[in-house]
């Protein structure tokens, strides 16, 4: 009642009499989980409840527990190819292919009971276990068929009594290479065989012996009657004189004559549980049907080596691949059903307007009637999600509910089905969203070029909101040394307004952050903030002041040259501009202008070479020139001219 199965490689070298086909062994297995390189057999003991795997890369057979991990290991085992337990579940039975024998195991201690050599070029290959012996298929090397051997453990030597028996296949079915047997515990006595002979499809194999007696006898055998597909496994089926090839097609004898009984959706291996469920490997699943349906009650994904059922069908064990090799995972709960579940929901929603959203509960097996979905919507406003009235599904598994969501952003729409009785649970979900309201958010202020040192109070407003009113504002200064500040947090009046004060030193980017509520959209406001720098110029050497006209001026004697001493807010690398105009001719006319560092005191002290000639006017003014003057953190401001004046 279960798979035997080797990889392609494997098949064609036996079938060609050829050294098998490397298998990359796999990495050391995991402590806890059994992994295999190459599969070579899979067999499970319901009463000790432990799985046995050949590994065929390491020449060893693992013992696992139900849950996969390992608990014992055998190795020794030259080419093993096949495992089978005996009857009492005592005895474990591995062919070796290289060696040539079966090695007989105890199944409670791993230990090695006996090893039975078979005299044959090709085989042992795949082994069960029926009517008190272990049953054996080889390639007899004198023809090149494939033949029927078995091992007789109550056999004595000593007495003139040999274990091992070949050619017992009772009739030459001309197939190459080894066939794949079967047995099922309700049939005792029983075993299916099973070949392909890839030359001549019209030689393939299908046949039930008894071997409950001394030599084996013709239950059925396929005289051709109708064609066969290539054999590449084959199950006896419990409770039915039927066999299934390959997981697909059923084949009657009940008058020991075979008869085409139906088929599976397409498969390539599979076992048959004691209460007649199917499981399948098909491409790179395992689906499991109940006896003679068309449709799976559950699918498993995975690419799949071997499997094996638990004997009270709880379970199946499956050889999935991995990087690693080929995992041992228990596939539970194989009778019940996975439902599909759809949720269809608008992409997009305008918030306090009620939506419709649609479905379906389908599933492989009847669902029953009246089925209820449980509806739960999640959202900003029940982020732990908030129960809806649960929903009954139409005859045609279709549902429908409408709902009203109040809350923006992303709203979820989950529906779950509890399970029963034959379905398992399952939930899906579809995501809505749903725009917030935008608030109005404005800051006064934009734009504005103060004195240096200026407190200056900016204001933001509040438009309606849902619930939050509180409002941030922070100040960034222009320049990478000054840190993004904030400068107030706090709930906006009843007019909707909050205000903050800034000490204009540099120009400054000022933002009111609003963060949103359940309702209402994050909004943002700024507004750019200038401040001149503070700047002053200080003459001296001058012998007097004086006016000329309405004008002030610092007269200098015409050898005497003045000294210019300007003090300007300091920022590290700053520079102030020197300007100088000459009056000529009723009008100034600049006489150049020349950049000068500030000291760290933030004064730059220039001398002003004398003319050596009486009677010239000229000015001079500072100005700091934003990004011209080093750095670019203040707005360009002009200093006040000053007004010199020499004489004899």
């Amino acid at each position: 009642m279960r798979t035997h199965s080797i990889s392609t490689a494997t098949a064609l070298a036996v079938l060609f009499s050829s050294t098998v086909l490397s298998v990359a062994a796999a990495g050391p297995a995991s402590a806890a989980t059994a992994t295999v390189g190459s599969p070579a057999g899979i067999v499970v003991d319901g009463v000790g409840q432990r799985v046995f795997v050949g590994d065929d890369a390491k020449d060893r057979i693992i013992a696992a527990d139900y849950n996969g991990k390992v608990l014992d290991s055998v190795s020794g085992i030259e080419g093993i190819f096949d495992l089978a337990l005996s009857d009492d579940r005592t005895t474990l039975y591995a062919t070796a292919r290289r060696s040539h024998e079966i090695v007989a195991i105890d199944t409670a201690t791993l230990d090695i009971k006996a090893r039975y050599p078979v005299a044959t070029g090709i085989g042992p290959l795949y082994v069960e276990f029926a009517g008190g012996k272990a049953w054996f298929t080889y390639e007899d090397p004198a023809d090149g068929h494939g033949d029927l051997g078995s091992i007789d453990p109550a056999a004595d030597p000593a007495g003139g009594t040999a274990p091992t028996t070949l050619g017992q296949l009772p009739r030459d079915s001309g197939v190459g290479g080894g066939a794949f047997l079967d047995t099922d515990p309700s049939a005792p006595g029983l075993l299916a065989i099973g070949a392909t002979d890839f030359h001549d499809t019209a030689k393939n194999l299908m046949a039930v012996l008894d071997v409950s007696g001394a030599t084996p006898q013709v239950a059925a055998w396929h005289d051709g009657g109708y064609p066969l597909r290539y054999v590449s496994d084959i199950d006896l089926v419990p409770g039915t004189p039927q066999v299934l090839i390959d997981g697909t097609d059923r084949h009657g004898y009940a008058d020991g004559t075979f008869t085409a009984a139906g088929a599976y959706p397409a498969g390539e291996r599979a076992d048959i549980a004691p209460n007649g469920l199917i499981a399948q490997i098909s491409g790179a699943n395992v689906a499991v049907f109940g006896p003679g349906q068309s449709r799976p009650i559950r699918t498993y994904a995975g690419y799949t080596s071997a499997l094996a059922w638990a004997p009270d069908a709880s379970r199946i064990f499956a050889l999935v691949s991995s990087p690693g090799g080929y995992v041992l995972k228990a596939l539970t709960d194989p009778t019940l059903n996975v439902p599909s579940l759809t949720v269809n929901a608008p992409s997009t929603a305008t918030r306090g307007k009620p939506i419709t959203v649609t479905g379906r509960l389908s599933a492989t097996v009847p669902l029953p009637s009246g089925a209820r979905l449980q509806v739960t919507r999640t959202d900003l406003e029940s982020p732990q999600g908030k129960a809806l009235p649960a929903v009954t599904v139409r005859a045609d598994g279709s549902y429908t509910f409408t709902d009203t969501p109040q809350a923006g952003g992303t709203v979820t729409y989950k529906a779950a089905y509890a399970g029963d009785a034959e379905h398992m649970p399952v939930s899906a979900s579809a995501r809505v969203t749903v725009p917030h309201a935008t608030p109005t958010l404005t800051l006064n202020k934009n734009g504005g070029v103060h004195d240096y040192g200026t407190d200056v109070s900016f204001t933001a407003h509040l438009g309606p909101t849902y619930k939050n009113r509180t409002v941030e504002i922070w100040a960034n200064p222009f320049g990478g040394d000054k840190p993004n500040r904030l400068l107030k947090t706090g709930k906006v009046n009843s007019s909707g307004n909050i205000s903050a004060t800034v000490d204009m030193t540099r120009d400054t980017d000022v933002t009111a952050v609003f963060k949103g509520d359940t309702r209402t959209a994050p909004r943002t406001a700024k507004s750019t903030a200038y401040a001149r720098v503070k700047v002053s110029t200080a003459v001296s050497k001058h012998y007097k002041k004086a006016k000329l006209g309405s004008t002030s001026y610092h007269w200098f004697h015409r050898n005497t040259d003045p000294l210019l001493t300007t003090t300007m807010s300091y920022v590290k690398g700053r520079k102030q501009r020197l300007d100088l105009q000459v009056h000529a001719g009723g009008k100034w006319h600049s006489a150049g202008s020349e950049y000068f560092p500030l000291g760290t005191n933030g004064k730059s002290a220039v001398r002003l070479e004398a003319p050596g000639t009486s009677g010239i006017k000229a000015r001079m003014r500072s100005v700091y020139v934003n990004g011209s003057s080093g750095d670019s953190v203040n707005s360009t401001t002009y200093g006040p001219w000053k007004y010199l004046y020499f004489t004899r």
